[in-house]
């Protein structure tokens, strides 16, 4: 994706990974906005309003969207010298992109077409729940176009030099009529560039790139979530022909852990305790994802349900200070096997009871009583 360009994302106001009901009323709402009728003689809204549109025709598409995330505005290029997306026609909104909102999308009018910045690549990572509380450094390996060693990016073979293209003589641009508007587009003859290779390398066909691959190193910072997004400038693809290569987004998903459940740094757990416990009172352990027992302290008469907090025992705040809280829900546990000593004291305790040991049960049945006349 050339620095020059457009994130379709950005145009849209949307997070890279966000689905395609918060695209559309993104789309929505930005196309009401700067809509023509709303906007009547502005031509930066009208401007605007056609870049959501073409945006939004691509990022709607889940076949577009993935072509796009893998080689940005390149995937619509026609003749962009390989760049494309193999398999897909995507050549109409290409030439969306390249003519009609070109101003918006990299192009414009006047001057040598700048060199295509190499796309930005996407790598999904899963790591379970410890890793994310501690971070962690990983090695991955990726297949990804780098700079051609023999020609060293220029395309051509060694020793020999690329020429400036007769046909837009070095602008990278031609201008034709449609109609009543005129129009500009890359130069079909050199792709944009403003240069024709008359002897091209053998190793990368005139690309000034060939696909290697590569390991990178990757540090996962504590406290990372599902959808956390990390950047690593120019690692991505390398631009044609010399020119910048793409970033490379490593995408966190989080596996579900069996034990704790979480929501942002809190974590949560449900603990089965003892009738016995919850009428008495007492403390439970917990071990936590740092290898620390956490101590919980659980009041006498406790309930089921009741949620119980212990500050500081979350996960780590990303790039911050400090932890989130561990919730824990009490689960009142009724026994189901009872020795004859065990019974015969329970059966002892229900002889000694009032009511008064239980005041939500004893007035749940008052009212029942009061409710149907006793």
């Amino acid at each position: 994706m050339s620095t020059t360009e457009t994130d379709l994302y950005e145009l849209l106001q949307v997070s890279r990974d966000a689905d395609g009901a918060t695209i559309k009323s993104a789309y929505r709402k930005l196309a009401m906005k700067h809509h023509p009728d709303r906007n009547p003689g502005c031509t930066e809204s009208e401007g605007k309003f056609k870049a959501v549109s073409a945006a939004y025709e691509v990022l709607k598409d889940p076949q577009k969207r993935a072509a796009y995330d893998r080689y940005g505005h390149a995937a619509f290029q026609q003749g962009a010298g390989g760049g494309g997306h193999p398999g897909a026609d995507f050549g109409d909104l290409g030439d969306i992109f390249e003519t009609i909102f070109g101003s918006a999308f990299g192009g414009g009018a006047g001057g040598r077409a700048r060199p295509r910045r190499g796309a930005d690549l996407r790598y999904d990572m899963q790591i379970n729940l410890e890793e994310a509380f501690h971070g962690k450094s990983t090695e991955i390996e990726i297949e990804v176009s780098e700079v051609c060693d023999t020609c060293h990016g220029s395309g051509a073979t060694p020793g020999t030099q690329a020429r400036t293209c007769n046909l837009c003589h070095g602008q990278g641009q031609v201008r034709a009529k449609q109609g009543f508007f005129v129009v500009e587009r890359p130069c079909p003859n050199c792709h944009g560039s403003g240069e024709v290779i008359t002897s091209p390398c053998r190793d990368c066909r005139g690309e000034g790139r060939i696909d290697k691959p590569q390991a990178l190193q990757v540090d996962i910072p504590p406290g990372v979530d599902t959808g956390t997004r990390i950047r690593l400038s120019g690692k991505g693809e390398a631009g044609p022909r010399g020119a910048p290569s793409g970033d490379l987004y490593i995408f966190v998903h989080v596996k579900p852990h069996t034990i704790f459940q979480r929501e942002g740094t809190t974590l949560a757990t449900r603990v089965p305790i003892s009738f016995t416990k919850a009428a008495l009172g007492g403390s439970i352990e917990i071990p936590n994802l740092d290898g620390e027992e956490v101590t919980i302290e659980v009041p006498a008469g406790i309930q089921s349900g009741k949620q119980l907090r212990q500050r500081g025992a979350g996960m780590p705040v990303l790039q911050g200070r400090g932890r989130g809280d561990l919730v824990v829900e009490i689960a009142v546990e009724t026994p189901t096997k009872l020795s004859k000593e065990q019974r015969a004291l329970l059966e002892q305790f229900r002889e000694l009871e009032t009511g008064d040991e239980c005041p939500e049960s004893r007035g749940f049945f008052n009212k029942l009583k009061d409710a149907f006349g006793g």
